[in-house]
């Protein structure tokens, strides 16, 4: 797509996702009904409300089909919103502000344009890659606090060249405590090589502070598109390298990711390798 198509998408999808913010912020740190989707990952009311809000704000201005974490949807054209109603849930019902609303669209599986809004933190990154190259990365910060108007900041990666200086970040899989794919070992090895790991819970934010250069990289498997459709179109506006555990660009259809500054992005691949369960 063109820088002035998407330009004009992008402005539709702030505006969603702002409003499915607001809207999921009136429920944080207070009473709700938590639901489990499995033996470790919940969902609330929240979670349907601000899907139902982002499907219809992106469907009555846009053309593509949406697949969503809760409603799910259908892969029918070869361009496609995904969207996360609340990235990081288990963060949201415990009262942890490291929670998002995530919106990404992905054209023949590849992520072109996302936006990521952490309400309460009062932060918003926001990217798009267009077909001509061009590319636009942003951090947009609210400064409410200091009565001043949000601050706005381009995203490039870190210039971190050395592996044993790098900030990274991981997540681990829903089911950890039954499959032997669960991260612990890779999380260990690379924990003893680089200056340190974070673990937040939030991949669609993970992958925005490594375009922000917050942090280095970032790996995680088992992941699905919505989690990460935004945050990875994010980093390939802001200069960021992302890829497969191979080194390749299917990370969309395999849920298994690796996104860095690029100058680390080899070793990360190269360290995870030692460590891989036998598929």
């Amino acid at each position: 797509m063109k820088r002035a198509e998407l330009e004009s998408i992008l402005t539709v999808c702030r505006n969603a996702a702002h409003e499915a913010g607001a809207l999921v912020l009136r429920g944080f740190r207070q009473k709700m009904v938590i639901e489990h989707k499995g033996a470790v990952e919940v969902v609330t009311e929240f979670d349907r409300e601000s899907e139902t809000l982002l499907r219809d704000r992106l469907g009555k201005a846009l053309p593509f089909p949406i697949i969503g974490e809760e409603f799910g949807g259908n892969l029918t054209e070869d361009t496609i919103f995904y969207i996360d109603p609340i990235d990081g849930t288990t963060n949201f019902v415990h009262g942890h502000p490291f929670w998002c609303v995530s919106i990404g669209l992905v054209k023949k599986g590849t992520p072109i344009l996302g936006v990521v809004f952490a309400p309460s933190l009062g932060v918003e990154w926001h990217g798009f890659y267009a077909s001509d190259g061009s590319h636009l990365a942003k951090r947009i910060a609210s400064m409410s606090h200091e009565g001043g108007a949000p601050r706005e900041e381009t995203c490039a990666v870190s210039p971190v060249l050395r592996f044993e200086d790098s900030l990274l970040a991981t997540g681990f899989p829903y089911d950890r405590a039954t499959s032997p794919d669960n991260n612990f070992d890779a999380f260990v090895a690379v924990k003893r090589r680089c200056q340190a790991v974070r673990r937040c819970g939030s991949a669609a934010m993970d992958l925005c502070l490594v375009a922000d250069s917050t942090y280095d990289g970032y790996w995680e498997r088992k992941l699905r598109p919505w989690d990460i459709a935004g945050g990875i179109a994010i980093v390939r506006a802001s200069g960021g390298q992302v890829s497969d555990f191979d080194g390749k660009d299917r990370y969309i259809a395999t849920g298994h990711l690796v996104a860095t500054n690029g100058a680390i992005h080899d070793e990360l691949l190269r360290e995870l390798a030692k460590t891989r369960p036998p598929l």
